[in-house]
């Protein structure tokens, strides 16, 4: 407030002057000089100014009337004394927004608003303290919101007293309720394309028991581009994978959905894991050269018991075998995606019968202050002792890391399981395998394997005539266009027959339409035919395999 406008009129500054004028009278001749143009010998009076040492006057501030400034002040204000707080004073701006308030009574009954607000162990601890107190934007009865100061004061004979300033914030609380709406909005809206892109249902493989779970941060920012996602591969393979677009809100969730469905494109081409994340990391760098992402994909083939996988700079894949050891397959590792420049490699870690693995993102063994590796083998230990299906897994990890609604990021876990199967379920998954040796004898050798096997597995007429039938081909088409060694392998589980054929070429088939004077070329399209499906891979040693399944007819049909 600017006083010094006022001091002329306050009583305070009228006295001083009168004290000046008696210490210094004024004589005629003086006033005379004042009134009329310089003459002789005489000093103007802007002259006589300037050479006085005498300081401009003082605003009387100690003696201007508290009450008078009080009243006019627009923020609200009350006085309160007195163990009780019985109220002495409230000024007229506190009267226009609550009404009058009965003077000398306690604050509890007089000023019941304040109650309300939980202000009364506020004007306590002001008084016992000798300390200013400050309640931060408080919405009042009256719809407006207000910062609250209790400010202790000189004891008044004896009595503590204590000033409750409350300035109105109405205007900055909105904006900021405003602001957390939006916020909140852009969480939302982040969250929701976020679960959109993750898969709704994971597909579930005959071999394998699978769960997954998403748990978005606590805030907007800690909204990010996790994703996980299964594939089924054909012929009994499984591809997983789990990443983590670093970053941020909408746009990470953008970036980590158009990767997310490369993935699965990229997955169907049935290539190694280091040459899928070398296709990933070059189209990471198209989308956006400033983003990168963390990246696992790895495959489960249950014939050799292995989980080949391949990794751009994520964490390490866990994997607990049937004794309850714990395994990290920690290399090979190469930078994440979108940096470029890199040749990623393929390794494997055992997953046999009776194993369990968890795929997961940094969220969830990432901690401020701590070292990451000491997340990481908090994880191992609570996978050791965490039992149960793979959704019980999950959610045991989860909680033993900590993680809550207001987690400060964002967390996806993959959780899969290889079971050991025994007794009568063992029946329904059965495997057998042979040696294609010889020239034009193996064919028929393979085939009466086939009718053998069919027969003992107990399949109808009709799908055991099938299943020769595919064998045949497959076998042909091996003997015809690839090179040893060759082998004919067939699998059943309780939901589908799988027939593969593998040999030295890594020539993949191609189905195509054979001419009517084409003695060979049917092969691949009398396959294609009569299965549920087909396809066909490299093998890591060099060479390929060609396969086909059929869907098995339910118990019921």
């Amino acid at each position: 407030m600017n006083f010094t406008r006022w001091s002329a009129r306050l009583p305070g500054t009228q006295r001083r002057a009168a004290a000046a004028r008696a210490e210094h009278p004024v004589t005629t001749t003086d006033r005379r000089s004042e009134g009329s143009g310089p003459g002789p010998g005489s000093v103007p009076a802007a002259r006589v100014e300037q050479l006085t040492d005498e300081p401009p006057p003082v605003p009387a501030v100690d003696e201007l009337p508290a009450r008078e400034v009080l009243d006019r002040v627009p923020a609200l204000v009350a006085l309160v004394h007195g163990t009780d707080h019985r109220l002495a004073y409230v000024n007229d701006a506190y009267t226009a927004a609550f009404g009058v308030r009965p003077i000398g009574e306690p604050a509890a009954e007089a000023l019941p608003e304040l109650r309300e607000l939980g202000l009364m162990p506020l004007l306590d601890q002001a008084q016992r303290s000798g300390k200013p107190r400050t309640l931060k934007s408080r919405k009042a009865p009256d719809g407006r919101s207000y910062t609250f100061t209790c400010t202790p004061v000189p004891e008044n004979h004896g009595e503590s007293v204590v000033l409750v300033f409350a300035t109105d914030v109405t205007d900055h609380a909105e904006a900021a309720e405003r602001l957390r709406t939006s916020e909140r909005r852009q969480r939302e809206t982040a969250v929701t394309l976020q679960r959109s892109l993750l898969p709704q249902e994971l597909e579930e493989p005959d071999d394998l028991r699978i769960a997954a779970t998403y748990h978005p941060g606590g805030t907007e920012a800690a909204v990010g581009g996790d994703w996980y996602d299964v594939i089924t591969l054909g012929g009994g393979r499984t591809a997983l994978v789990i990443g983590d677009v670093m970053g941020r809100g909408v746009r990470a969730a953008a970036v980590m959905g158009q990767l997310r469905t490369a993935v699965r494109a990229y997955a169907r081409l049935d290539l190694p894991p280091h040459e899928i994340l070398q296709l990933l990391d070059g189209l990471a760098m198209e989308i956006d050269a400033n983003q990168i992402a963390t990246c696992v994909y790895a495959i489960h083939d249950p014939n050799e018991g292995r989980l080949v996988y391949a990794s751009a700079g994520h964490l390490p894949i866990l994997v607990r075998d049937e004794s309850g050891t714990v395994l990290r397959a920690d290399e090979p590792t190469g930078p994440p995606l979108g940096t470029g420049g890199w040749m990623h490699a393929s390794g494997s870690i055992p997953l046999g019968p009776g194993s369990t693995a968890v795929l997961y993102t940094d969220g969830l063994v990432e901690r401020r202050n701590e070292d990451l590796d000491e997340g990481i083998a908090a994880l191992e230990r609570a996978l050791a002792g965490a039992t149960g299906t793979p959704q019980v897994v999950c959610d045991r990890l989860v909680r033993s890391a900590g993680v809550t609604a207001d987690h400060d990021d964002d967390v996806a876990v993959l959780v899969l399981q290889h079971p050991a199967r025994t007794g009568p379920d063992s029946e329904l998954f059965r495997n057998a395998a042979l040696e294609l040796l010889g020239g034009v004898e193996a064919a028929p050798r393979a085939r009466a394997f086939a009718s053998g096997v069919l027969t003992s597995w107990r399949f109808p007429a009709e799908l055991h005539d099938l299943g020769v039938l595919a064998t045949s081909e497959l076998v042909a088409n091996s003997l015809q266009h690839g090179i040893p060694p060759m082998r004919l392998r067939l699998r059943r589980t309780d939901r589908r027959l799988i027939i593969e054929v593998t040999d030295g070429d890594d020539h993949l088939p191609r189905r195509r339409r054979a001419e009517p004077a084409d003695e060979s070329g049917r092969g691949i399209a009398i396959v294609a035919t009569i299965a549920t499906s087909w396809g066909s891979r490299r093998t890591p040693g060099g060479g390929k395999a060609v396969w086909c399944e059929f869907v098995l007819p339910k118990p019921s049909d």
